[in-house]
């Protein structure tokens, strides 16, 4: 551990970004260099981190990993079964601060919102 080395944490040369260990500095680094080392066999599309070709790949598979306890809706990603579950709670965190409309999603309330400015942003 760092704390009881006395290690200073490894720097970014570019950004002086200080990183917990080398292997996150090395991934960080992906962000000046723009290497996306990672590729999809089935589309060839490229990837910076090796997880994000991982949950790519549910799109080629169809896994759907996440379960609903509750009824038989499952997900691709663990965010979305978050916002799933806020169904069957109710759970509605995001408010509007003008009518006190509540929703679950973040972008339902900035959609939401458009009503209150007068703005048109879709063209017919």
């Amino acid at each position: 551990m760092m704390i009881h080395t006395r290690e200073r944490p490894p720097k970014c040369e570019v950004c002086s970004n200080a990183c917990n260990t080398s292997s996150d500095l090395k991934t960080h680094m992906i962000i000046h260099t723009g290497e996306r080392p990672y590729t999809c066999e089935v589309c060839g599309k490229t990837f910076k981190q090796g997880d994000h070709l991982k949950k790519h790949m549910r799109i080629h598979t169809g896994e759907r990993p996440y379960k609903c306890e509750v009824c038989d809706h499952s997900c691709k990603l663990s965010g979305h079964l978050k916002t799933h579950m806020m169904r069957h709670t109710g759970e509605r965190p995001y408010t509007c601060k003008v009518c006190s409309y509540e929703c679950n999603q973040s972008s339902s309330l900035e959609k939401h919102k458009i009503i209150h400015t007068g703005e048109r942003p879709y063209k017919c």
